[in-house]
């Protein structure tokens, strides 16, 4: 489902990775060594927010390279910077995202939105929000258009104990027939979920 081939980025002269590849089954998968080991910069390239200098992502058979339409369209992200649009409101976000993957907002959606504790806030403003509301709500979308890869970035920063607590029950259902790609620090939600803990480094 997921299938990272040769990837290889840097910045400037600093050498990040190189030589990347793995291929992915359904199941949770956790990043979670220590910071600078280029986990944010693989996620971003799995999510075509960031490109590669070398090697390419498929996505349910899809190349982000040469297909990224099809292929981000079967793709989830939850960034670890959730603002990048202040002035759209949480559920301006949930309507984008589901015309974009010709999905529906349905009630499956919204009571994933219920469940972690974001229904009050679904129509302030992500500058009005909290950094742990913000990413609800981009969780929240993950559920749209029943993608077989999600990839998050931190996902679990800023939640109250509720809300990640329905996480990792969340990342458990969806593991069982997508991949979850995830980085973290956080133990409990990696135990909780029941994730395969991976470095980098490992991937080569």
């Amino acid at each position: 489902m997921l299938r990272i081939d040769n990837l290889g980025k840097r910045y400037g002269d600093h050498p990040v990775f190189q030589g990347l590849t793995r291929t992915f089954q359904p199941g949770c998968v956790a990043l979670c060594e220590e910071d600078s080991t280029g986990k944010s910069s693989l996620l971003g390239i799995i999510a075509g927010a960031i490109a590669p200098d070398a090697g390419d992502v498929w996505i349910d058979g899809h190349s982000v390279t040469h297909a990224p339409q099809r292929a981000l369209a079967r793709l989830a992200y939850v960034p670890d910077d959730c603002l990048a649009f202040p002035a759209q409101t949480g559920r301006g976000l949930l309507e984008q995202v589901a015309a974009e993957k010709h999905a529906a907002l349905d009630d499956a959606v919204l009571d994933l939105a219920c469940r972690l504790g974001l229904e009050p806030h679904l129509d302030k403003r992500f500058e009005q929000m909290s950094t742990g509301t913000r990413r609800k709500v981009f969780l929240t979308a993950a559920a749209l258009g029943d993608p077989a890869v999600v990839v998050a970035d931190g996902p679990s920063n800023g939640l109250d104990a509720q809300a990640r607590a329905v996480l990792a029950g969340q990342f458990k259902a969806w593991s069982r027939d997508r991949v979850v790609l995830f980085a973290s620090h956080d133990a409990e939600l990696i135990r909780a979920c029941g994730a395969c803990r991976v470095e980098v480094a490992a991937l080569r």
